[in-house]
C-alpha cells in the first residue's frame, strides 16, 4: 500500500507543476516566436528584446494568475499535510 499511496501522490504532485507552470510556459513561448519572427522581418538584431518581452509577459501571467496558481499548490500542500502520518508508517 505505501508504494502505490507514494507513487500516486507523486503523479498527482507532478501534475500539479505541470498545470501551475503552463501559462507561463506557453506565454513565453508564445512572445519567443513573435518576437523572433518581427526581429526576422524587420532584421533587428537585439538580443536582449526578446528577453526583455518575455520577462515583462511572465511577469503579467503571474500578477493576474498568481491566486489561481497559489490555490492549486494550497491545494496539493494541503493534501500532503493531511496524508503524512500515513505516508511516514
Amino acid at each position: 500500500m505505501g508504494q502505490e499511496l507514494f507513487l500516486g501522490e507523486m503523479n498527482r504532485a507532478l501534475m500539479t507543476v505541470l498545470i501551475v507552470s503552463a501559462p507561463a510556459l506557453v506565454v513565453a513561448i508564445i512572445i519567443g516566436i513573435a518576437v523572433g519572427l518581427f526581429q526576422a522581418l524587420t532584421q533587428i538584431q537585439d538580443q536582449t528584446l526578446p528577453q526583455a518581452v518575455k520577462l515583462i509577459a511572465v511577469m503579467l501571467v503571474v500578477i493576474f494568475l498568481g491566486s489561481l496558481m497559489a490555490v492549486q499548490v494550497g491545494n496539493l500542500t494541503g493534501r500532503m499535510l493531511d496524508i503524512f502520518p500515513e505516508v511516514t508508517r
